[in-house]
């Protein structure tokens, strides 16, 4: 992102990580940068989500700011996390905006936000236009679409299949970071819950969301392992359908084996950055699962 127009004045600028006493100034900042789309209130929602959060020991709360002489013009947040099961480090990507005088300092904020080698950086929801540009910052594509499926329609092919919620410690192997995950995730606003079979407990975790503003849908942001969706699609598509949820989206990059539905290539697109390919199927700690976006 880069903008021919300097600011009038020498520009006292520098880049640092944001601290709490940041907060407000940006939720206008940001507000100022999205307009119409997001709200200030949503910008302070999703800032009061960042403070809550634990992070990974070295890794930024929130993100970092441009300021000009003590101002905020431009900001980029980061939701940081250990990858769930591995631990290895991640970084999604998020929201971020420089005000458009001081747009040719913006590398100066990308180059901070993405300066760990030992970090995989998550972009998730890249508008098209800066696709490129990703690229040329050494991001790759993980998925290329989204497949839609309705899997209340279909039939379990596994006996005995049982729904319980997130903070159940089902009678079945099951492990221990899955709960917490899925605990924590319900507190994000998401749909938590274990589909429980005599052998073992499988986590899902799904994100409730209007697409195109009004077809309600579930987004899947956590499985074990896409196959499990298909596997259970019968009972997790009943649970959601009963609370006005028909639609699953997941990520994907072509039709899903088991699963009734349909693949739509080149939308939403999402991308990675550095030593470890995401999996599909986990998008836990990330603007899709914490602030609905």
């Amino acid at each position: 992102m880069v903008n021919a127009d300097e600011p009038a004045a020498a520009a006292n600028i520098r880049c640092r990580p944001i601290v709490e006493g940041d907060l407000d100034r940006l939720a206008d900042l940001l507000k100022r940068g999205f307009g119409a789309r997001r709200t200030r209130a949503f910008w302070q929602r999703a800032l009061a989500c960042l403070k809550a959060r634990s992070v990974p020991d070295g890794m930024p709360r929130y993100g970092y700011v441009l300021e000009n002489a003590g101002v905020p013009v431009g900001a980029i947040l980061l939701i940081c996390a250990a990858t769930p099961g591995d631990g290895t480090l991640r970084a999604n990507v998020s929201s971020w905006y420089v005000d458009p005088a001081f747009r040719s300092y913006a590398p100066l904020l990308v180059s901070q936000a993405l300066k760990r080698k030992d970090v995989t950086y998550l972009n998730i929801s890249p508008v098209r236009h800066t696709w490129p540009i990703l690229e040329a910052q050494g991001y790759a594509r993980y998925s290329n679409g989204v497949f839609v499926a309705v899997p209340a329609l279909q039939r379990s092919g596994v006996s005995g299949v049982r729904i319980l919620p997130a903070d159940a410690r089902p009678d079945v192997p099951f492990a221990p970071f899955e709960r917490d995950l899925m605990i924590e995730h319900t507190g994000y606003g998401c749909s938590s819950f274990w589909c429980v079979t005599p052998e073992r407990a499988f986590p899902l975790v799904f994100r409730p969301r209007f697409v195109k503003g009004v077809i309600p849908c579930a987004q899947l942001i956590y499985c074990a392992d896409v196959a499990n969706v298909a596997r259970f699609a019968g009972p997790i598509g009943r649970y959601l359908a009963l609370r006005g949820l028909p639609f699953v989206v997941i990520e994907a990059n072509g039709a899903i084996a088991g699963l009734t539905g349909r693949y739509f290539d080149a939308t939403m697109p999402k991308f990675f950055r550095g030593p470890v390919r995401p999996r599909l199927g986990d998008l836990a700690y990330t603007e899709a699962a914490l602030f609905g976006a």
